[in-house]
């Protein structure tokens, strides 16, 4: 990384403000500075992709406008707008981070990070994330994509401490919600994992791999940079979906729900997998039957 002096970092720095200026994806919490309904994306957006985000956003929003009407609210309630997601975790997190929002932070989100980090199901991007896109501190969020553009521009794999340093030292002053918008856009759109279009990069002339199919990858040993997920047909977080989605419209025996598993000829493993539902508080058991809290 020692190419990467001052002079360097601000010509990365103009390049990609140039860069993105125009082209930044409309999103809608990109519409808002209101720290709840940024909150509530970058929860949803947790291994879970924009197009499968986009149609659940707005109607979770519409009903849990605040962090008091989704502590109030029904975990079963919340989980039925959340279906589709996946890692239903999350959504009892987000609960769980409101109740305490509204307890001890009077309804407001944290604008800082140690209050952020201390929330149910927040960690590290999460938090700075929040301060960047709702607060506009001059921090610096890092997810794959970003991981992914710094270790090619520096030629070499990366830790994270590393790559949040860099990362720090390029947020430009005044303006972390743009740029921070702009590294993920860039990631997500420009220099992908697999198929980067380095004959349309900004950086081109600036990047040290540069798409060099002579010299290894650095992003795929780069901490951070997303890695092939298990596969999802015939996974345990299939069955556990199939099971929250029967429940869903009516209490079920335990026998139903290993059916909507598909697993009724795997007893052992379909009750384990209803057991971790009820440990997690996914689904509650009322009079022999299951169904989402109420």
């Amino acid at each position: 990384m020692g190419e990467l002096n001052p002079h360097t970092l601000d010509r990365l720095t103009g390049a990609l403000l140039a860069w993105g200026e125009s082209r930044l994806r409309d999103l809608p919490w990109r519409r808002t500075r209101d720290p709840w309904p940024i909150f509530v994306s970058e929860v949803m957006l947790q291994q879970t992709s924009v197009a499968r985000v986009l149609p659940k956003f707005d109607a979770f929003i519409a009903r849990f406008p605040q962090p008091s009407d989704l502590a109030s609210a029904p975990l079963g309630e919340a989980l039925v707008l959340w279906e589709g997601l996946g890692y239903p975790r999350r959504c009892r997190n987000l609960r769980d981070a409101a109740s305490v929002i509204h307890r001890h932070h009077g309804g407001r989100v944290p604008d800082n990070l140690d209050d952020l980090l201390a929330l149910p199901g927040v960690g590290p991007y999460t938090a700075r994330a929040i301060l960047a896109f709702a607060f506009a501190q001059d921090v610096a969020v890092v997810d794959t994509n970003v991981a992914r553009v710094l270790s090619r521009v520096a030629g070499e794999p990366m830790k994270l401490a590393s790559t949040q340093n860099l990362a720090d030292d390029l947020v430009p002053r005044g303006r972390a919600w743009e740029w921070n918008q702009i590294m993920m856009d860039f990631g997500a759109t420009v220099c992908t994992a697999r198929h980067p279009k380095c004959d349309q990069c900004a950086l081109v002339d600036k990047c040290a791999w540069a798409g060099d199919i002579t010299q290894a990858d650095p992003a795929t040993t780069t901490q951070g940079t997303s890695r092939p997920q298990a596969k999802f047909e015939g996974s345990d977080r299939q069955a556990r979906g199939r099971a929250l989605r029967a429940v869903t419209l009516q209490p079920l025996k335990d026998i139903e729900v290993f059916a909507a598993m598909e697993l009724s000829n795997d007893v052992m493993r379909a009750r384990q997998l209803l057991d971790q539902l009820l440990a997690e508080g996914l689904v509650v058991q009322i009079e022999g039957k299951i169904s989402l809290p109420r």
